[in-house]
């Protein structure tokens, strides 16, 4: 058959990101058990559960900060391979550095907090092996920019700005070089309801127009239903429940997530 333009074309449907059986243990806590994940390309998994529930962890392991005891890991890019957790530290370090974002409650951890706002967003750049200053500026002012950050504070270091701005520094640094795959770790806690609702809407723009596939945690519901595709409900170290975030909300099956909707309502 002659193909034509007319010609309907499939959809790729493989997953950007496949975790299988993901365990950790530090001593004799269980932190995860068994955790698995499939995420579509430019589709919203947010997970949710209390603190202690394995979240966090899981999340760390996905940005390779954690090795876990048992499990695989892999993205599905064309110079991507193998088990990510069997990479060495610095195939880690340049795959997180160039394809994979994160974002972290604490400021502190992803940024320089006395260097200037497009020094901590360029210096991502620099690992990733840019060494023109006019491109490190101007690729700086455009994440800042596309994170909603005024560009007139971009020399000021995240020492002197507010949380909220903190956040979309940390924001503009993990998408300043398109990555595949954008981790967000309770980015709106500690943040007031007004400032949690612009970086909320922030995130909400950036993933209808790039499309940036995307893994949410945190133990607010709010946030989970207004950013997320689909919901995994994690209680100590294990999933007890997935599904899209309408049914989980609208009609929760475990007990544990009944009890975390009815106590968000």
């Amino acid at each position: 058959m002659t193909l034509t333009l007319d010609t309907p074309q499939l959809v790729k449907t493989q997953p950007l990101l496949v975790a299988r059986n993901v365990s950790k243990s530090y001593g004799a806590v269980h932190a995860l058990r068994d955790v698995s994940a499939v995420v579509y390309p430019g589709e919203v998994l947010g997970i949710v559960g209390e603190s202690g529930s394995g979240k966090s962890t899981f999340l760390r392991c996905l940005n390779l900060e954690e090795t876990p005891d048992s499990g695989s890991y892999t993205l599905d890019l064309p110079d991507v391979q193998g088990n990510l957790f069997d990479l060495d530290r610095y195939a880690r370090r340049m795959l997180c550095a160039t394809r994979i974002g994160i974002v972290y409650q604490n400021p502190h951890l992803g940024l320089l907090m006395h260097h200037s706002s497009s020094g901590n967003v360029a210096e991502r750049l620099l690992v990733a092996g840019e060494r023109r200053f006019a491109v490190l500026r101007d690729k700086a002012s455009a994440a800042l920019d596309a994170s909603e950050f005024p560009l007139d504070r971009m020399d000021a270091p995240p020492v002197e700005l507010s949380g909220g701005m903190q956040q979309r520094v940390q924001l503009a640094k993990a998408i300043a070089l398109e990555p595949a795959l954008l981790l967000l770790d309770e980015p709106t806690t500690g943040l007031d309801v007004s400032v949690q609702a612009l970086v909320l809407d922030t995130l909400k723009r950036l993933q209808q127009d790039r499309r940036i596939t995307m893994v949410i945690v945190s133990h607010d519901l709010g946030v989970i239903r207004t950013l997320s595709d689909r919901v995994m409900v994690m209680r100590r170290g294990q999933v007890v429940e997935t599904g899209l975030a309408d049914q989980v909300f609208q009609d929760p099956q475990h007990a544990y997530t009944q009890q975390l909707v009815h106590a968000k309502l």
